[in-house]
Parts: structure tokens; sequence; C-alpha cells
């Protein structure tokens, strides 16, 4: 591709909700560039759930087959490259990949995911999205009524404490240090026979990501077969944060119901701008995004 090749839309990120976004924008007759670097935060999940015509599915697949569908659109390009700076400029924007080429478009579309800070706790990176889980939504009917633990402590572990409920009643909580929890949390907890565990996790044991056991610092083992966890976040890709786009409390892209951040003429869907993390909310508002730039073109040009 040349340098200062020019587009109607820019899409960083092209998993389900850069894909969405581009089929939206390739069925309305617009030049998109998809720049993407194949590096989904849910790489290591085996399958998808919850989400319509696609339950079960490996993530993976149904990436490949939405992509298979997008590039059937003449008018969207796809870049397999890193995103490195985005510029405002008079006509819309100018975004830098790794290479150097830069790519200029009218409209700019963030689809770019978070990045989990998990806990150092041995096994468990390797068990992420295959048994150590962080929706049940996602991933509770697969191991409702197994041996189940949370770990987690404070509020944020009560709250998953009680949702998680709703799929197990065999289930504990691994605060992995002293408890935090309030005098009547604690009580609300015990009333349910949810035990708490406060001995620090020395490792989760498991084959292939399968979790068997956890074992405690003290050399405990206790069986297992999943575990939810509450993990803190990162934006995935700077580029948003350093454009302007404001972020909320929580840490995701400020984003209205048009998909629309704070910097005029750029959108975010996707997990980087909401909390809800499933396939089909990805795509859901990728489409909005997608549609939502046609318009402001459309009325631009109009």
């Amino acid at each position: 591709m040349k340098t200062q090749q020019k587009f109607d839309v820019i899409i960083v990120g092209g998993s389900y909700s850069g894909l969405a976004a581009g089929m939206a924008l390739g069925r309305a007759l617009r030049r998109v560039l998809i720049i993407d670097s194949g590096k989904p935060c849910n790489a290591q999940t085996p399958h998808s759930h919850n989400f319509l015509t696609q339950d079960g599915q490996p993530p993976a697949a149904i990436a490949a087959l939405g992509k298979s569908q997008v590039k059937k659109y003449g008018t969207v390009s796809f870049l397999d490259g890193m995103a490195l700076k985005a510029n405002a400029t008079d006509g819309g924007f100018e975004v830098k990949i790794a290479t150097g080429e830069t790519f200029r478009s009218k409209k700019l579309i963030f689809a770019t995911g978070i990045r989990d800070m998990l806990p150092k706790i041995d096994g468990l990176a390797e068990c992420w999205g295959i048994s150590v889980l962080h929706c049940p939504f996602c991933h509770g009917y697969e191991v409702r009524d197994k041996k189940t633990g949370i770990i987690g402590n404070g509020n944020h572990g009560f709250e998953l404490a009680g949702l998680i409920s709703n799929w197990t009643k065999d289930l504990s909580i691994f605060t992995n240090g002293p408890v935090e929890f309030t005098g009547q949390q604690i009580a609300q907890l015990a009333a349910r026979h949810i035990d708490i565990i406060e001995i620090p996790i020395a490792k989760l044991e498991h084959t292939g990501g399968n979790i068997s056991s956890i074992l405690l610092e003290d050399r405990t083992r206790l069986p297992l077969t999943a575990a939810y966890i509450h993990s803190p976040f990162r934006q995935a890709c700077p580029i948003p944060e350093l454009l302007g786009c404001a972020l909320t409390e929580d840490g995701y892209i400020q984003a209205d119901a048009a998909q629309l951040t704070s910097v005029p003429g750029a959108f975010a869907c996707g997990d980087s701008a909401s909390r809800v993390r499933t396939v089909a909310n990805a795509v859901a508002a990728g489409t909005t995004a997608g549609i939502m730039a046609t318009r402001q073109l459309i009325a631009e040009e109009f």
C-alpha cells in the first residue's frame, strides 16, 4: 500500500467488533482500511457462548468466518500490522503503522480491546479463558453445579460470589491473603455456605489449562473444576487516549449510544468501550459504529 493512501474510515482492530464495523461500512460502499495485529484477547479461549447462531464455536473460527464475509465487500481492505499513532488532521485523521507507512481517513474507529492484568499465580495464565473465567454468562453453563472457586476479595469478590452462586452452590472464595470483607458480607457468605479461604495460593494445578486442584501455600490441596476472577485491565492500545479520547472511571473508552468518543469523528466499540465482554456485544457495538460513521459521512457530503 502506498503512503498517504486515503480512506473514508480506518478501523484499528480487526477482531469481532472491527469486522462488524467493516461489514456495515462495506455494505454502505465506503472505502475502509482495517488494521489488525492478530492478537485477540480471547486467543486462548476454546469456545464462545451466548452468541446466537454461533453458540459453542471456537472464537478463532467465528473471526475467520467473519473476515471471509467482510472480504466479499470490495471497498474494504485489510492490513496485517500494528498501528502506532493517530493524529487529527484538517480532513479527519492520519494513522501511522509500525513499518512507517501512514494512512488518512475521514473517520476513525477503535476496536482495540483490552489486556487483562492477571494475578501472578502459578498456572493461572495457562488456565485463563479455559477454566479460569471472567464471565458466567459466557461460560457458567458449562461448569454449572461444579466445584468452583472465586479468586477475589473485598467488594469485587463478594459481588462475584453473589453472581456465580446462580450457577453453582459448590462455591468457595480464595482471598489469597487476609479477608477484606465487611462483617455483614462474611455473615451473608456463611449463610449461603460459601467458604472463605485466606491461605495464600501457591499454584493452580491443571492439565492443558483445565484445573484439577488448587494448591495452597500450606500445601493443602483442594479439588477444583473452575475459578472466576475479577481482573484489573488496561487498554490494549494507547492510541485512543493519546488522541484525546476520554476514559471512564473504570478505564473504558468513553463512548455514547452511537459509539462516538469525546473526539469528533472517532468511534470506539467492543471490549475497549464496554464492560459487557461478549462476542455478541462486540459485534453489535461494531455494527453500530459502522452505521453511525456512515451516517456522519453521508450528512457531511449531502
